[in-house]
């Protein structure tokens, strides 16, 4: 495809690209392949076994939409990891310019679904707390399905229009994606075309998504709160803030990390490329692999699977460790 840069000295627009996850690393990749494939498997197999004894205890809509948040985790990975543990061991990745664009889709149509299936975790704790009685009648599974397809409409709304616009554009400042995956800015820092547009889509898509969910999760958590602080009993009452003390932990870790990233990204402006694609991954990563151990540990259901797992499996081998 035809194209030039801002001073008109090339012609050629690249639609094959080296992805190169941390540039300036390049002697220590094999090194840096060793955590990130630990932390693939913990991220797949943590999720996978929460998924099984989620599915184990779906006696509730909570327990299906854990699932789903941890199934999104799971694929949200599969994105990223894979290719990012190839550009370690080959030195750098080539990926077509289709390619990255499908990977940036999917990079960007999972973090989406995440914030919605925390936005329908949310709805769900505000109709147990504020009209118990009516629960079963309202969150049923029918309703489960439809929030989720209308949270996958969402996603496909949201992240459509950033990605059609970066097909559009004409590459020719490089062929290197000094980024371990093909995310938004830093395929666009090698464009040689007007990408204004793109920078204000992606920006306003960014912000009404932003602006939509806090409205949302600040609405629904005041009337539980104020719904909580009203109930006589105070083991009803520890329960409820238990059960949504679970949600806000998750909450926070998801949208802190998105915010201090975005935050550090910002003030370290000087820093490295290195850096900015370490903060990226922690930002990426780091919620997907705590998600399974916030529900492991503190949802009922699932602690109660996981011990009838781990006895299930209690070989004559692991008792002999225990002793």
């Amino acid at each position: 495809m035809a194209g030039g840069d801002q001073n008109g000295t090339a012609n050629v627009s690249y639609t094959d690209f080296l992805l190169l996850a941390f540039p300036g690393l390049q002697e220590s990749r094999y090194l840096l392949a060793i955590p990130f494939f630990c932390l693939y498997l913990i991220i797949v197999a943590g999720n996978s076994i929460l998924i099984h004894t989620a599915e184990e205890s779906l006696h509730s809509p909570m327990c299906l939409l854990i699932a789903l948040l941890l199934a999104v985790n799971i694929c949200g990975t599969a994105t990223i990891l894979p290719k990012m543990l190839l550009s370690f061991l080959l030195r750098a990745s080539r990926i077509s310019l289709a390619e990255c664009l499908v990977q940036m889709f999917f990079l960007y149509f999972t973090s989406v679904l995440d914030c919605s299936v925390l936005l329908m975790m949310a709805l769900d704790r505000y109709v147990a707390i504020c009209h118990p009685l009516r629960y079963a009648d309202i969150m049923t599974t029918r309703l489960l399905v439809l929030l989720t397809l209308a949270s996958m409409l969402r996603s496909l709304f949201v992240v459509s229009p950033v990605v059609i616009l970066a097909s559009r554009v004409s590459f020719c400042r490089s062929d290197v994606i000094s980024h371990f995956a093909c995310e938004h800015m830093a395929l666009m820092r090698l464009s040689c075309s007007d990408i204004s547009i793109n920078k204000a889509v992606g920006m306003a898509m960014r912000c009404v998504d932003v602006i939509l969910d806090f409205s949302i999760l600040l609405a629904s958590y005041s009337q539980i709160v104020r719904t909580a602080l009203k109930i006589a009993s105070g083991n009803v009452r520890h329960k409820a803030f238990h059960t949504c003390g679970t949600h806000l932990i998750v909450l926070f870790v998801s949208y802190s990390s998105r915010l201090s990233s975005s935050i550090v990204f910002r003030l370290a402006k000087s820093a490295s490329q290195d850096v900015h694609n370490l903060i990226s991954a922690v930002y990426l990563l780091f919620p997907w692999a705590v998600h399974p151990v916030i529900y492991g540990v503190r949802t009922k259901e699932i602690r109660e699977s996981l011990r009838k797992l781990f006895r299930r499996s209690d070989s004559p081998l692991l008792r002999t460790f225990k002793r």
